[in-house]
C-alpha cells in the first residue's frame, strides 16, 4: 500500500522557487533544500527527482506565475502603447528597487545554466518567447490603432524590449545605478514615439 505524502508538494515547490531564485542552482545544496523546503531528502527525490529536476520544475512554476499577468497587462482592450510603456517603466522601477538582489529567475538561469544545460535553455527560451509574443501582439495592435508609426517594426521592437527588460533584471541584481535603468527605459520608450 502506497504511503500518503505528509507534506504539500505544491507548497514545497513554491518554497524551492524562492530558494533557487534567491541563491541560484550551484549555490543551493541539497541540505539547503531540505532545510528550506522542510521535507526529507528522500521525499524530495521521490516527489521531484534530484536537485536539477526540482530546479527545472521551480523555473517552470516561476514562469507560470509571472508570464500570465504580463500577457494580461499587455492584452487589455483599448490603447496598447500605454500598457507597453507601463511594463517597461515597471521593470525599470522593480529592478532599481531589487533590495534582495534576486533579479529574474529566468534571466538568472540564462546566465548560470542555459549555456551548458539544454533543458534549462529550452525553458528560458520558452519564457522569452512568451514575453516577446505578448510584446509583439501589443505593438501590432498599437500600430493597427495608429499609436505606433507605420514605419516601425513591431516584432523588432518587441525583441529590443525583451532584451532591455531582461538586461534590466541583470543590472538590478548587480546593484546597478537606478538612474542607469530609468535612462535606458526612457531611451527605449523614445523609439515608440
Amino acid at each position: 500500500m502506497a504511503r500518503t505524502k505528509e507534506f504539500d508538494p505544491d507548497a514545497a515547490l513554491q518554497s524551492a522557487v524562492e530558494l533557487f531564485w534567491r541563491r541560484g542552482y550551484e549555490a543551493t545544496t541539497m541540505a539547503d533544500l531540505v532545510q528550506h523546503v522542510g521535507i526529507a531528502r528522500a521525499s524530495i527525490y521521490a516527489t521531484f527527482g534530484g536537485k536539477r529536476e526540482l530546479y527545472l520544475k521551480a523555473l517552470e512554476r516561476y514562469g507560470e506565475q509571472r508570464t500570465p499577468p504580463l500577457v494580461e497587462e499587455l492584452s487589455q482592450p483599448g490603447p496598447a502603447l500605454p500598457a507597453v510603456r507601463a511594463v517597461v517603466r515597471r521593470f525599470a522601477d522593480e529592478s532599481a528597487r531589487d533590495e534582495l538582489r534576486r533579479g529574474c529567475f529566468v534571466a538568472n538561469t540564462a546566465v548560470e545554466l542555459a549555456p551548458h544545460d539544454s533543458a534549462a535553455a529550452r525553458r528560458v527560451e520558452a519564457n522569452w518567447n512568451s514575453m516577446e509574443t505578448a510584446l509583439t501582439s501589443a505593438l501590432l495592435r498599437a500600430k493597427a490603432q495608429g499609436e505606433l508609426a507605420a514605419d516601425r517594426d513591431p516584432a523588432a521592437l518587441a525583441r529590443l524590449l525583451l532584451v532591455l527588460l531582461q538586461g534590466m533584471r541583470v543590472v538590478g541584481k548587480s546593484g546597478g545605478e537606478p538612474a542607469r535603468l530609468r535612462d535606458a527605459a526612457r531611451q527605449a520608450l523614445s523609439l515608440l514615439d
